[in-house]
């Protein structure tokens, strides 16, 4: 029975979709096709496109834009011949991607296209980034971006802004990995890879230009229970400089103005952006930390915000234990006592004093909402972990209690005059 379990996550589906698939938005007598064209590749002398969906079980495909250019009002979607996670080049694949595959790279890269001033990591597990960081070197990128969720990043999806040098690959190769998302790969990276032979490695070279992604739109389409459709056009975050952030402030029915005492510092706003920018690619409700470049706890896809800001300090709380675990005695923080027995237990005493002196490495960093704090409960998770600075929508009625505060706590506060839901 175990066998024929584990054989149902290698079977290979049937794909009766077809070749070709068009879309037409029909207003009148004007039309305007998408065309799209099946996508498949040829791994161990067999072609296929997607080795299944979301389960084994689930039939899916693959399709790429190949012609139409769509124009609804004033915006226009991204035409063919740009094809970045619809039309990757595998350089190895022990076995076909699956849907998550393609859409854990894809989610990456619309974190990415905002944030290619710099080497930056991306660790993308079930849609959601566990950890995210920048840093003056790719390695160091990578590395930060592990340390932030070492636990989640197992089996994840990473994408890279920058050519993957042999440094970066021997510190991938160390974990495991499904995927691994670069524009390039330097010579000898591809031999350490082929050590890890179920491991997907993707050449996307519109990676380079990413910075044209990030403006554009493109429709997306939900289906409904009944075969009905939601379409929209995708989310792109407007604020994406320190001066298009706008400083809190409210007025009451009353007339009573309420203004924030103190703005960001320069790294406070650096990292509220870099924040922002990832939340664009985080399923809502969510909240999150950042402290120098580094997510440092997220909280997705909860359904109350004070809710999910407690998540994300619960997990920078655990990650951290977990972290300084592995560096220390090469073991999981939740096995030191399995390993150790009553060692490992005043072992994690000490790394849970040693957390809780370092308030989970929430200490100094910055909170980011995808949506206006309703009440002063949802930012005081952060301001009691000390937290120094706040980024939100704005919005809510009670925004003066919010506020006040952060004043109260010498807390920065700015909004971004627009919501990042993400369902």
């Amino acid at each position: 029975m175990a066998s024929d379990l584990k054989a149902a996550y290698k079977t290979i589906m049937d794909d009766h979709f077809t070749p070709e698939m068009e879309i037409a938005f029909i207003d009148g007598d004007k039309r305007q096709t998408l065309r799209f064209e099946k996508v498949s590749w040829v791994i161990d002398g067999e072609e296929k496109g997607l080795r299944y969906g979301e389960n084994p079980g689930q039939e899916a495909a693959l399709y790429k834009l190949v012609n139409g250019n769509l124009a609804l009002g004033e915006v226009t979607s991204i035409g063919p011949g740009n094809c970045l996670a619809a039309n990757p080049e595998l350089l190895q694949s022990g076995k076909h991607p699956g849907k998550t595959n393609l859409t854990d790279a894809d989610n990456a890269l619309n974190i990415l296209r905002y944030l290619d001033d710099t080497p930056c990591a991306v660790i993308v597990k079930h849609n959601n980034p566990c950890g995210v960081a920048k840093a003056a070197t790719l390695t160091d990128a990578y590395c930060r971006a592990n340390q932030a969720d070492r636990l989640a990043a197992f089996g994840g999806c990473i994408a890279l802004n920058r050519e993957v040098d042999t440094e970066t690959a021997k510190r991938i190769a160390e974990n495991y990995a499904e995927v691994v998302v670069a524009p390039e790969f330097a010579p000898g990276v591809m031999d350490i890879f082929a050590a890890k032979k179920n491991l997907r490695v993707m050449r996307i070279h519109n990676m380079a230009d990413l910075t044209r992604f990030v403006a554009r739109r493109v429709v997306e389409f939900k289906s409904l229970i009944d075969g009905g459709i939601v379409a929209q056009w995708s989310f792109v975050p407007e604020a994406r400089t320190a001066a298009q952030l706008i400083p809190a402030e409210c007025v009451t029915k009353d007339g009573t103005v309420h203004s924030i005492k103190r703005l960001p510092s320069p790294q406070e706003y650096d990292d509220l952006l870099f924040g922002w920018l990832v939340e664009a690619g985080v399923t809502s409700n969510s909240v999150l930390y950042v402290k120098d470049g580094v997510t440092v706890g997220i909280g997705t896809g909860e359904q109350d915000r004070v809710g999910v800001a407690e998540i994300a300090r619960d997990k920078a709380y655990r990650k951290l234990a977990d972290w300084i675990s592995w560096e220390r005695h090469v073991t999981p923080y939740n096995d030191l006592s399995l390993k150790f027995g009553e060692q490992g237990k005043r072992l994690m005493a000490k790394i849970d004093e040693e957390v809780k002196a370092k308030r989970g490495g929430l200490l100094g960093s910055s909170m980011v909402s995808d949506a206006f704090f309703p009440f002063r409960d949802g930012a005081e998770v952060g301001i009691r972990e000390g937290i120094s600075a706040i980024l939100q929508p704005g919005g809510a009625i009670r925004d003066w209690d919010v506020i006040d505060c952060c004043n109260d706590a010498n807390v920065a506060m700015v909004f971004t005059g627009q919501r990042s839901f993400r369902h």
